[in-house]
């Protein structure tokens, strides 16, 4: 049987306990922001105007994403493949959800809210003392956030050294992406993936 409606959820699942419901903040507490300046890496999600999702992975040195306040977040936006795939959702919805993470941390915290892209000189000139300064920078108005708890990783085990699997399972991307576009050039190898991402890290 197919779940149609809340109250169906609701009957399977209950409802969630105070402590679920109340650490939930329309800001950042100090908690939070330590918790950003100690991640290198976030996860943003978000959609266009007809509910197509996207999750994008951003990464840097840790507390590369700058708290400016306690309700404003500042995202540089590093070079890629010009996709743009989150940067057109922003513009098109003005909506972010990013997921921080910190190595070896098993908690998360997620954050929620409007964002946009600048290009404000005061804004830039806060990442000038990068290797490589933004174009933008996408401005999130935070309003909510929460630690999200430890068992998502506990049940994987991600941070496990005995979780770590070897690059070697698997085919380069060269060659996944050349037999997925069918491309006709040779595959590119895994050296030389690294050493062409190496000009834009």
């Amino acid at each position: 049987m197919n779940i149609t409606s809340i109250a169906q959820l609701r009957a399977l699942y209950g409802h969630p306990g105070e402590r679920a419901v109340k650490k939930e903040l329309p800001h950042l507490d100090r908690h939070m922001q330590a918790f950003i300046a100690l991640s290198p890496f976030v996860v943003l999600s978000s959609s266009d105007t007809h509910h197509q999702l996207d999750a994008s992975p951003r990464g840097g040195a840790p507390g590369f994403v700058k708290v400016h306040n306690e309700t404003t977040l500042w995202l540089p936006d590093a070079p890629g493949n010009n996709r743009l795939d989150t940067l057109e959702n922003v513009v098109a919805t003005g909506r972010l959800g990013l997921l921080f993470f910190i190595p070896g941390v098993d908690e998360m915290l997620r954050v929620q809210g409007h964002a946009t892209l600048t290009t404000a000189t005061e804004v830039l000139d806060t990442f000038s003392d990068t290797a490589r300064p933004p174009k933008l920078v996408i401005d999130i108005t935070v309003e909510s956030a929460y630690l999200h708890c430890a068992k998502a990783m506990m049940r994987s085990k991600l941070w496990s050294p005995h979780s770590k699997v070897e690059r070697s399972v698997l085919p380069t991307m060269g060659e996944m992406i050349k037999e997925q576009a069918q491309l006709s050039e040779p595959a590119e190898s895994q050296a030389e993936m690294l050493r062409r991402y190496a000009d834009s890290l």
